[in-house]
């Protein structure tokens, strides 16, 4: 079975997170490192996407100095995208080739890990045809943009767990009129923790896999 590492890196900068995958991106091309699953949490900030629209955004560059927030234009797919704190962002770095060699496969996968991770807390959600991302009654739960290099992936996804929904009032999210949603508004008071492990399980399942986690030095781990 192949291994794939997965790692938490806590509330971390878009900049640092971009720098880190393409790190990652390039040993694993090289067959330096297994696949790995970065799990982590950004501080507030807007992403466009390669084929995105900068009307989605809604906000001038000094509202949100105001409001603290950063922008990146990026090149995952997709249109525009906020993420922040109470969010949990997954960033696969798989070679494809040793799962399958298909992108739209591969992004199914991603709304499967979502769906079957949901399920752990009584949530169903869904797909709607036609848009990306993983939906409850209509609202979008989780977004999805990936980026593909020689068949290895960077990017992921953005699941909203206690976000405050209320900075998605900067962008038209993913370029769609359509109201987003969150576990914690849903009912669910889950924490960040418990729900890195749903979605490691379900990668695991999902992709199949055996996750692993980085060794810890003994000096760290006390």
């Amino acid at each position: 079975m192949r291994v794939c590492q997965w790692r938490q890196l806590g509330r971390i900068g878009y900049g640092e997170a971009l720098r880190i995958q393409r790190e990652l991106v390039e040993k694993r091309k090289q067959g330096a490192i297994p696949d790995q699953l970065l799990l982590l949490e950004h501080p507030h900030v807007i992403t466009l996407g390669r084929n995105g629209r900068l009307e989605n955004l809604l906000a001038t560059p000094a509202a949100l100095e105001r409001a603290g927030i950063e922008f990146f234009h990026t090149d995952r797919g997709g249109d525009i995208t906020y993420h922040g704190p109470g969010q949990v962002v997954g960033y696969p770095i798989l070679d494809l080739r040793g799962w399958r060699k298909d992108v739209v496969a591969y992004v199914r996968g991603l709304e499967q890990v979502i769906i079957l991770a949901l399920e752990r807390f009584g949530l169903r959600g869904e797909r709607e045809a036609g848009r990306t991302g993983v939906w409850i009654g209509g609202r979008k739960i989780a977004a999805i943009g990936v980026h593909v290099s020689r068949w290895v992936t960077s990017h992921g996804f953005a699941f909203n767990v206690s976000t405050d929904l209320s900075y998605f009032r900067y962008i038209v999210p993913c370029g769609l009129s359509a109201p987003v949603t969150s576990m914690w508004e849903l009912g669910v008071r889950a924490g960040s923790e418990q729900v890195h492990v749903a979605l490691v399980e379900a990668f695991a399942r999902v992709f199949e896999c055996e996750m692993i986690s980085p060794v810890i030095p003994v000096e760290q781990a006390r």
